[in-house]
């Protein structure tokens, strides 16, 4: 398990980032099943999905600049520091003590 500060919406979908020298990089590239849980207010989200490396400037770009923060960590399009995944085959259920279960698949 570990903690991700950086959620990207890019293209319609849900990407993750992380540097390429961190061991989660590495662990997500050997297995890409992931699961991620928030919670918020009385309310949780988890989502479980397969976490796919893109290689492309424009997603690493959509990253810093929703998150402009990464650049001052040295993160950059072309100096290869930077992991973004896109989350794939994903299912998220938003679950609540009141509420009904949600179940959203993208």
């Amino acid at each position: 398990m570990r903690p991700f500060g950086t959620y990207i919406l890019f293209e319609d979908k849900l990407y993750i980032q992380t540097g390429t020298d961190k061991a989660v990089s590495k662990q997500m590239a050997d297995n890409p099943k992931v699961e991620i849980c928030a919670y918020k207010d009385g309310a949780w989200v988890r989502i479980t999905a397969e976490a796919i490396s893109d290689d492309r400037a424009e997603a690493k770009q959509a990253a810093l600049d929703q998150f402009p923060n990464l650049k001052e960590m040295g993160y950059a399009t072309d100096n290869g520091t930077m992991n973004v995944l896109c989350l794939k085959n994903a299912t998220a259920t938003f679950e609540s003590f009141v509420g009904e279960k949600k179940v959203v698949h993208f």
